[in-house]
């Protein structure tokens, strides 16, 4: 068995690395900002209908960005893109923390509302996720190879 001339290299998982950590943060700044005006171009509403279009818009992204990247060889600058823009810029766009509190807001005002706005949420992101990952899917096959 031969040694190895010098440091053997080592790898770190992609969590462990700063790059990653910087990529997530900022772009997590960024769709947070993104969602903050997105907010306050909507103004108050009885239903808070600017929650529910940058959830169904960030599950169509998402949809579109995760089938792009499964069609890709893997690759430090692809992880690096993706957690830019899939876990930080759109893991700050949308919000499930956001849409549980005003679920509860407004089953507390009425249990049917409450129900529909979740059931509608829900229903309407599975759906954009899919369209996503279908356009991304006819996107990828007109693309020339």
């Amino acid at each position: 068995m031969s040694v190895p001339d010098g440091p053997v290299p080592v790898h770190r998982p992609t969590y462990l690395r700063a790059g990653a950590w910087a990529a997530v943060g900022v772009g997590g700044a960024a769709g947070t900002l993104a969602r903050f005006g997105t907010d306050r171009l909507a103004g108050p509403a009885e239903v808070p209908w600017s929650t529910f279009a940058v959830n169904i818009v960030g599950a169509f992204l998402l949809g579109l960005l995760l089938e792009v990247y499964a069609a890709r060889r893997p690759s430090r600058r692809g992880d690096r893109l993706r957690l830019l823009l899939g876990t930080g810029f759109l893991g700050g766009f949308t919000t499930y923390s956001t849409f549980a509190r005003q679920v509860g807001v407004l089953l507390h005002g009425g249990a049917l509302a409450g129900l529909g706005y979740a059931a509608a949420m829900v229903l309407t992101g599975l759906g954009a996720a899919a369209l996503g990952v279908k356009l991304a899917e006819v996107l990828l096959r007109r693309r020339p190879s």
